[in-house]
């Protein structure tokens, strides 16, 4: 442990005098940004650029305090567990290795809630548009020329369009858009427009009428969900971590030397490691399940 110390700080104080008079922080911010591009997924990538466009990304003060907070608690707790430094070394790496796949769901979350906006803003411009031009593809070209709508979703109109002119027909246009969003308000709206192009209706009013009363009830009943999530996600963290605080109270109940003198046992320590990652296990599942899915029917 002492050499792994002793290691730390020459990297450290080489890096100063290699560094000086330059922000040592900025060029670990710079290397872990080069990792990332190169080895980042293509879908991680596109969420957390929109992020950034949203303005709902992290700063990199906030990344530290994550990385600070993830990695100061994974160790109090380990050395609780199981007082071995070696130990705590190794789950503070892991809790702190944990950091991308968490900015991950973040960033997945928002893109995901950015995508339901735009199909709704999508779905209701549609029905206005058609509600006057009496064409699915001129309402689709009403709703890209309008400015309501950002990319990609708006990339997509402008794809729908141009193939719905390339066949002569607004079939593959549909099918991609439903493929491309399954939700089921685009899938039902979409529906009601082949009915009234195919069939030839002539009053779609009232249809159309009860297709937007659907569509605003299911952006209540989202927003809502938003709500009910935060409020779980909140008293979920902290029941996880009263989980782990659970070592102090049998420390508490037994005593620190006899807990201690437990440990000598192989068995125990098992346990407490299969206690700890289940844990853990345990509440990344309740952060997977938080940030996933988010305006899905």
């Amino acid at each position: 442990m002492v050499l792994f110390l002793l290691i730390v700080i020459a990297l450290a104080v080489l890096l100063y005098r290699n560094y000086k008079g330059q922000n040592v922080a900025k060029y670990f911010q710079e290397q872990v940004q080069i990792i990332y591009d190169r080895f980042a997924p293509y879908f991680y990538k596109v969420v957390r650029e929109k992020t950034k466009e949203l303005g709902q990304e992290y700063t990199a003060k906030q990344y530290a305090i994550q990385v600070l907070f993830m990695g100061g608690f994974a160790g109090v707790i380990s050395y609780l567990y199981f007082y071995n430094l070696i130990v705590t070394v190794i789950y503070v790496i892991a809790a702190i290795a944990v950091v991308p796949y968490l900015s991950f769901l973040r960033c997945k979350r928002v893109y995901s809630e950015f995508i339901f906006e735009q199909v709704q803003v999508y779905t209701t411009n549609v029905i206005m548009e058609f509600a006057t031009t009496q064409s699915f593809v001129k309402s689709l070209e009403g709703v890209r020329d309008s400015g309501v709508l950002e990319d990609p979703v708006l990339s997509d109109v402008r794809y729908m369009i141009d193939l719905a002119y390339q066949n002569g027909s607004i079939d593959e246009s549909i099918e991609f858009m439903n493929n491309k969003y399954p939700y089921y308000i685009v899938k039902n709206m979409h529906q009601l427009f082949l009915q009234i192009t195919k069939e030839g209706a002539t009053d779609a009013g009232e249809s159309l009428e009860n297709m937007q009363l659907d569509i605003d009830t299911l952006v209540e009943s989202v927003y809502r969900d938003r709500i009910d999530r935060a409020t779980f996600h909140k008293k979920f963290l902290q029941y996880g971590i009263m989980l782990y605080l659970l070592v102090m109270l049998i420390q508490y109940m037994l005593g620190r030397e006899n807990y201690i003198a437990l440990l000598d046992k192989p068995y125990v320590v098992f346990l407490l490691h299969v206690i700890v990652i289940f844990d853990a296990y345990y509440l990344l599942k309740g952060e997977k399940y938080y940030n996933e899915n988010v305006g899905v029917e």
